[in-house]
């Protein structure tokens, strides 16, 4: 028995690019790090927050990547002459990636308490009924 992708089934038209959009979210995954939530606040309206405790607004940097929402983070070691007897807290770099689906947009971003809260909105499209004129031949 042959196996139909997704992307050639016979009754979803244009949808190639889906099964790559599936392969790339399946690549993003990452370590783990930071750990991180996502809720839906509404119909429309959805919050992705990470835990990036050690980090400031300056170290992190937040972009849109190709329909990729891409958040990154890095610190600075500029306080070499601190002596660490343990440390519990990372302070590595990260970069996690969340594939956006048409139509989602950054609403905002903000830090609070060690919090990074990324809100999303997906808008609505209005519905379109198109009345195709038939010709003869």
């Amino acid at each position: 028995m042959t196996k139909l992708s997704f992307g050639a089934h016979p009754f979803l038209l244009g949808f190639e690019q889906l099964e790559r959009l599936v392969e790339r979210t399946a690549k993003s995954s990452g370590d783990g790090y930071p750990p991180f939530n996502i809720e839906r606040l509404g119909e429309n309206d959805y919050r992705i927050t990470l835990a990036v405790a050690g980090f400031c607004e300056d170290d992190l940097g937040i972009t849109v990547e190709d329909r990729a929402l891409v958040i990154r983070g890095r610190q600075d070691d500029a306080d070499d002459a601190r002596v660490f007897l343990h440390r519990g807290i990372a302070a590595r770099q990260f970069q996690r990636s969340f594939v956006l689906a048409e139509g989602v947009e950054v609403a905002g971003a903000r830090l609070e308490n060690g919090l990074l809260h990324v809100d999303l909105r997906r808008a609505v499209p209005e519905p379109v009924i198109q009345t195709i004129r038939i010709t003869s031949a």
